[in-house]
């Protein structure tokens, strides 16, 4: 991923539950915060509920091609975590790509700019 590092710290994650703006959809929930950095960092979680281990990676699969795909569109200094829903695991790669290049990005991009201070800093 060209712009992005991975999220991987517990104390962020629930930095961003508690003080992040949400998007929720049918397939997945998106949440956002600025971090001050000329980075993104992603962070993908697929709970117990999605089903078993291959249902989860699955569905992490999904999240990271989607994202791979329009992270360009995507504007830089943002955390951005991605909790996968369970109709997830139902639909195919390319529904899911669809439904972030109609929605999931144009959902972060007025997340990102709901947040005061938070210039237009695109790429």
């Amino acid at each position: 991923m060209l712009y992005t590092e991975i999220l991987n710290e517990n104390r962020d994650f629930l930095t961003l539950y508690k003080k992040g703006r949400y998007s929720a959809s049918r397939y997945s929930v998106i949440y956002v915060r600025p971090n001050g950095r000329s980075f993104n960092r992603l962070g993908i979680t697929a709970g117990k509920k999605i089903g078993n281990a291959v249902h989860r990676n699955r569905a992490k699969r999904l999240i990271r091609l989607a994202y791979r795909q329009f992270e360009v569109d995507i504007p830089v200094g943002i955390d951005i975590v991605i909790v996968a829903r369970e109709p997830i695991c139902s639909i195919k790669s390319q529904e899911y790509c669809g439904y972030m290049e109609k929605h999931g990005v144009k959902e972060i991009q007025k997340m990102f700019r709901s947040f005061p201070a938070c210039g237009k800093k695109n790429r």
